[in-house]
């Protein structure tokens, strides 16, 4: 069996330049053949038979060359029988005598006697044979350098970044990947990614085996081969697997899924064999594929449904690859990707990718480690609080966090400033979030108020409500595609029960109920909360499980190739029944509590028709403390609260040491008193002494 596949193994691979060389060898041949097809019937005649021919009037027309000494004289169609003995069907359409002639001097005279004799009425003229011959080469060679000049163009255009040396569409097929030597090159360690602790104690494993594989080997255990990073973007997976190489400093490939896909079938197999050729002569090294669902989709069991053969036959290179070498080789393989429920199963199995580890939005703690990182390099002042803007931004990824440092930085810039204060990071927080402000759009006075009663609303029945997040600001200046916005400072929750969903679903519709109670009518300006209110809503009844009529059931699905719902019409019609009933009573709630609090909320609208913003001191002076006190609002007054104490304790200590002082001061005074009386005294004695001597 081993000597029968010697051969395959020898045979050449097959390259898309031979189909090229091919098609150039079939046009050039197609070229030549139908060049050699037109060419007419030639013979040789002495000068003697060449005047005999003139004269006898067989000539159609002369052409002579005066350096070679020869002349073509071509022969009327009557004649050619009298000179070729065949018919003018067997000779072309030109057919012609080669004659040598002695000098131009004898054959000038003889052609201008045939002419006046009448013989000859054709044209006598001269041609340079060498020149008209390069000429028509050049001239039947043209398309094909034609052809191969836009070839050649073609191939370097499409190479580019196809590969070292040559490049070009021959190297066509070899991997993209981006190669770094050593890791540290990169100049990005685990200082460099702030948070993620659980994230960096998985992959820490990866570096130490990197850098002491017998520790490992030794005891029979295995490193596993791959690690898929998941998690939303914009949480640092990219750095994380950077940080991986520059610790360990071993080679670093890094490519993105996308790469391994062009227009010509079977690149990406070709490249993902390429890759891991190299990775496996670079051993130790790392190779992360970013985005890595662009290949690894899950496959479709129905090809006929949009399925993408190509994609496909790269995932299965991909994962030949996978099982292709040992366990203990040094190639290991990082991954990245937010769409983890798209990839096959085969990709997620052990041995293959054994880890999977998620980088997951950061939380309270670790988004103060990563503003550290962003500060670095910014000029702030001490009116800056980390503990403040992490409070502020949650749900915000470590990308988020960059643009909000970087943003306020050019804020503080655009207005001249030195340093970078607490309000610049407060004005970059709601241009991320709200959009630019819109100062000079102009609004009517009915529109102004109207927007007034909408963003009041959502202020007063969030601040009587117990679940609803508590109110920062709320401002009416238009923002982005919003005519008016409220800021709260949401809690962070590892769980949200049905009350709390539904206190946030009544303060979210209490913008259409001020509406509707203190105008008269509705507006679309509470599109946006309606949409929302109504995603919740469906989510709560359909995912959720928290419908009166279907409690407990989840009909959530996660398969992209099934078009059909995974509950019947009737179902969809509890369904709708259901939201509609739910939304309808928060509706009914919102406008209750607007009610009961009908003249705080007029004062809250005035105030914020003549100021624009206003804060939640604004509120509390309006409907006094809010009677829900919130984890968060707890948080900030135990920080507030240690923040007076430790105030206070300074405050004490200077005062103790001031007492100290007054204390030394008082005592260095006595002691000065008691020696400048000491001193007086023993003058007074020096001087008596001095006077008893004096009188003896």
């Amino acid at each position: 069996m081993e000597t029968k596949n010697n051969p395959k193994m020898n045979m050449p691979r097959f390259n898309m330049s031979w189909i090229y060389l091919l098609i150039l060898v079939v046009l050039a041949f197609l070229f030549f053949t139908n060049n050699s097809s037109d060419n007419s019937a030639s013979t040789e005649a002495s000068y003697h038979n060449f005047k005999v021919y003139v004269m006898k009037g067989w000539a159609d027309k002369v052409v002579a060359n005066k350096d070679e000494s020869t002349l073509k004289m071509y022969v009327k169609a009557e004649n050619v029988r009298d000179v070729f003995g065949q018919g003018s069907n067997s000779v072309g359409k030109h057919p012609y005598v080669t004659v040598e002639f002695g000098s131009v001097d004898q054959l000038e005279p003889f052609m201008n006697y045939a002419q006046k004799a009448g013989k000859f009425n054709g044209d006598f003229s001269y041609n340079n044979a060498k020149s008209n011959e390069l000429i028509n080469i050049l001239i039947q060679l043209s398309p094909i350098l034609i052809i191969v000049i836009i070839w050649l163009f073609l191939a370097r255009r499409m190479g580019n970044g196809g590969g070292s040396g040559t490049g070009g569409i021959f190297n066509v097929g070899k991997s993209k990947a981006k190669m770094y030597e050593k890791g540290i090159e990169l100049n990005i360690t685990f200082k460099d990614v702030a948070g993620q602790v659980g994230a960096k104690q998985e992959v820490q494993e990866i570096v130490e085996f990197l850098k002491n594989p017998n520790k490992y080997t030794v005891l029979g255990g295995k490193i596993p081969k791959g690690a898929l990073l998941i998690g939303p973007p914009g949480t640092g997976k990219t750095l994380l697997a950077k940080a991986v190489a520059g610790e360990a400093s071993v080679p670093f490939f890094s490519m993105s899924g996308s790469d391994f896909v062009e227009m010509f079938v079977g690149v990406g197999a070709s490249r993902v064999r390429d890759l891991f050729r190299q990775a496996k002569e670079k051993a130790p090294c790392i190779i992360f594929i970013d985005e890595i669902d662009a290949i690894g989709r899950a496959r479709s069991k129905n090809p006929s449904m949009g399925g993408n053969d190509e994609r496909e036959n790269t995932l299965n290179a991909l994962l030949t690859e996978m099982d292709g070498f040992g366990t203990n080789s040094g190639v290991i393989i990082l991954a990245a990707t937010n769409r983890a429920d798209m990839l096959d199963s085969a990709l997620l199995r052990a041995g293959r990718f054994d880890r999977q580890i998620h980088v997951d939005l950061p939380d309270l703690n670790e988004r103060k480690a990563i503003f550290m990182v962003h500060l670095r390099p910014v000029k702030i002042n001490e009116t800056v609080d980390v503990d403040m803007l992490a409070r502020q931004t949650p749900g915000f990824s470590g990308a988020d966090i960059a643009n909000v440092c970087n943003e306020a930085a050019l804020i503080a810039a655009r207005h001249d400033r030195e340093t970078v204060g607490k309000q610049d990071f407060l004005d970059a927080v709601d241009r991320i979030i709200g959009g630019l402000e819109k100062k000079t759009k102009i609004m009517t006075a009915a529109e102004k108020k109207s927007i007034a009663l909408h963003e009041a609303g959502h202020a007063t029945i969030s601040w009587f409500l117990e679940h609803a997040n508590p109110l920062v600001k709320v401002s009416i200046v238009p923002r982005g595609r919003a005519l008016g916005a409220a800021w709260y400072m949401p809690e962070e929750r590892q769980i949200t029960t049905k009350e709390e969903m539904l206190d946030e679903m009544c303060a979210t519709l209490g913008g259409r109920a001020a509406e509707e109670l203190f105008t008269g009518h509705i507006s679309t300006g509470a599109m946006n909360d309606l949409e929302r209110v109504t995603k919740s809503a469906y989510g709560m009844i359909a995912y959720a499980g928290m419908g009166d009529k279907l409690p407990n059931i989840c009909y959530y699905n996660n398969n992209e190739y099934n078009f059909q719902r995974p509950y019947s019409e009737t179902t969809a019609k509890i369904m709708d029944d259901e939201v509609l009933k739910m939304i309808n009573e928060e509706y009914k709630r919102a406008k209750q509590i607007l009610t009961e609090h009908k003249d705080g909320h007029n004062q809250l609208a005035q105030l914020l028709i003549e100021r624009e913003v206003i804060f939640a001191e604004d509120v509390e002076k309006i409907f006094g403390k809010r009677p829900w006190i919130s984890r968060s609002e707890e948080i900030m007054d135990e920080e507030n609260k240690a923040t007076i104490k430790k105030l206070e304790e300074q405050k004490t200590q200077k005062s103790l040491e001031n007492k100290d002082t007054d204390n030394i001061e008082e005592k260095k005074d006595e002691v000065g008193e008691q020696q400048t009386e000491q001193t007086a005294e023993q003058q007074i004695d020096k001087k008596e002494d001095n006077s008893s001597k004096e009188d003896n």
